[in-house]
Formats: structure tokens, C-alpha cells, sequence
């Protein structure tokens, strides 16, 4: 039980690391970003490149890689998504978009990374073994700490600072938040930026335990989009709430089904379906209309 609970926190930090980037994103500009997980990958590799072929500092490495996702995500909303918002009103130009920059950025992470795992040293060595009661890997515990960490940074300023009030502004209602002085195409582009640099953030953490490869993409988006609609689009608390949902349903399967593969999964979907089903907006969601 206590493996399990530690795995779960483990698990769930990581999660909800990924969902707060996409669901900030939704939240600003309602766009589904199915490029998000590809951003998570990109950012595994700057830090790949940075700390396992040049032999940077770790810290260095995750900052380059959080600075290069931000820029890169500024751009992407200035020259990309804006034009297509301020032009077109329907949402499916955004999506096609969003899904043509996932294809795009699979297409240049293979031209330059290929195809291959890859893999960077370990932080720290050693395993914290507990009584034979919680088996973690040392490396692992301070992923999971600096995740936490940094979930509690990002709700501090959305909280306190003014780009958080005038984000979280923007989010409630662009049209009033317009009127009341705040430059929504400023702060439409800082929060994509944010978004972005989140996915390169945890990208960056876990290539130190996962390693990255191209085919990581599509799956963390599908696990991205799953949290965002388990705890209720655009709402960053149920974003936080939902990584943590699956990451101990992920636990719990894998402690208890470990035998029968991806079954778990499996079971995972069909609950969400379930759940959707009888609560379409999500644990803290609004319903829709």
C-alpha cells in the first residue's frame, strides 16, 4: 500500500505538471493544443542535448530548455494561432492547426534527433529502500519534489503577480478583460509562452528518468487531454486534480494488474468514458451551453 501511495504522488506530480501547461493554454485562448505533447518532447531534448552531449549543469540545461519552449511558444502564438483567431470563427481552424504543428514538430524531431531512445546520466544515484515498504529510486524522489515545487511556483503567481491576475482575468472573460485595460494580445501570447515552457519544464525533468524518444508525443498529449477533461477544461485547479486522478489510477492498475500488460490503460479509458458519461464538464468544470 505505501508503494503504491508513493508511486501515485510520484506519478500524479508528473501529471499534473503536463495538464497545467494545455489547460492554461484552453483556458486563455480556447485551444485544444494537440501539439502539447510534442513541446514536452522537444523540451527532453534541449535538455538531452544540453546536459548529456555537452556536458552543461543539469540546471543550466532544464533553464535552456524552459527559455527555447517559451520563445517557441510566444512565436507560435503571434505568428500562428492569433492570425488564425482573429480571422477565422470557427474553432476547427485552431484544432487543424494544433494537430498540423504535432505532425510538424514529429517531422523535425526525427530529421534531427531520429528515431532512438535517448538518454542522459542520472541526478543523483542510489535507492531509498524503506523497510521493503516504499522501494524509490533517489533520482526519482527529487523529480518528484522539484515537480511539486514547481506546481506550487506556478499557483503562487498565478495567484499574486500581476501577469497571474491579468492571465487568470483573461481566462474568466477576454471581452471584460479587454474593457478593463488589460492587453489581451500581450497576455494571450505570455500565456501560451507559460504553457509551452511547462511542457519543456517537465519534459526536461523526466528525461532523466523515461529518456525521450519521437514516439512520446502523441501519448502524453492523449494523457494531457484525459487530466484536462477528468478535472474540467480550462480550470487549473481540476488540471491539477486530474493528473493526480490519474496518476494513482495508473498506480493502482499497474501494483495490481502488472500481469495482464496494457490492460490497465485499458481500464482507465473505459472508467473516463464512464465518468464523462454521468459528469461531461468534469469534477470542476462548468457544464457546457
Amino acid at each position: 500500500m505505501e508503494q503504491i501511495l508513493a508511486n501515485g504522488i510520484y506519478l500524479g506530480a508528473q501529471y499534473a505538471m503536463i495538464a497545467l501547461g494545455l489547460t492554461l493554454i484552453f483556458a486563455l485562448m480556447n485551444v485544444l493544443n494537440f501539439a502539447h505533447g510534442q513541446m514536452y518532447v522537444l523540451g527532453g531534448f534541449v535538455t538531452y542535448t544540453f546536459y548529456g552531449q555537452l556536458g552543461w549543469p543539469f540546471v543550466v540545461a532544464l533553464l535552456a530548455s524552459c527559455v527555447t519552449l517559451a520563445v517557441l511558444g510566444a512565436l507560435i502564438e503571434k505568428f500562428l494561432f492569433a492570425p488564425v483567431i482573429r480571422r477565422s470563427s470557427r474553432e476547427e481552424s485552431t484544432m487543424l492547426l494544433a494537430a498540423g504543428l504535432a505532425f510538424f514538430f514529429d517531422a523535425i524531431i526525427l530529421l534531427v534527433f531520429g528515431e532512438k531512445q535517448r538518454g542522459v546520466p542520472k541526478i543523483v544515484n542510489g535507492v531509498l529502500n524503506w523497510d521493503f515498504r516504499i522501494i524509490m529510486p533517489y533520482d526519482r524522489i527529487l523529480i518528484c519534489f522539484l515537480a511539486i515545487l514547481s506546481i506550487v511556483g506556478f499557483i503562487v503567481f498565478m495567484q499574486y503577480s500581476k501577469t497571474g491576475r491579468a492571465l487568470r482575468a483573461l481566462a474568466q472573460d477576454r471581452t471584460a478583460a479587454q474593457l478593463m485595460g488589460v492587453n489581451v494580445e500581450r497576455y494571450s501570447m505570455i500565456g501560451f509562452a507559460i504553457g509551452a515552457m511547462l511542457a519543456g519544464l517537465v519534459g526536461g525533468l523526466l528525461v532523466t528518468i523515461t529518456g525521450v524518444n519521437l514516439g512520446m508525443g502523441g501519448p502524453t498529449s492523449i494523457k494531457a487531454f484525459m487530466m484536462v477533461m477528468i478535472g474540467g477544461a480550462g480550470v487549473i485547479s481540476g488540471a491539477i486534480a486530474g493528473g493526480i486522478i490519474l496518476g494513482f489510477m495508473e498506480a493502482i492498475g499497474l501494483a495490481v494488474l502488472s500481469q495482464y500488460g496494457d490492460i490497465t490503460y485499458l481500464l482507465i479509458f473505459v472508467s473516463l468514458m464512464i465518468f464523462l458519461a454521468i459528469r461531461p464538464q468534469g469534477l470542476m468544470g462548468k457544464p457546457w451551453g
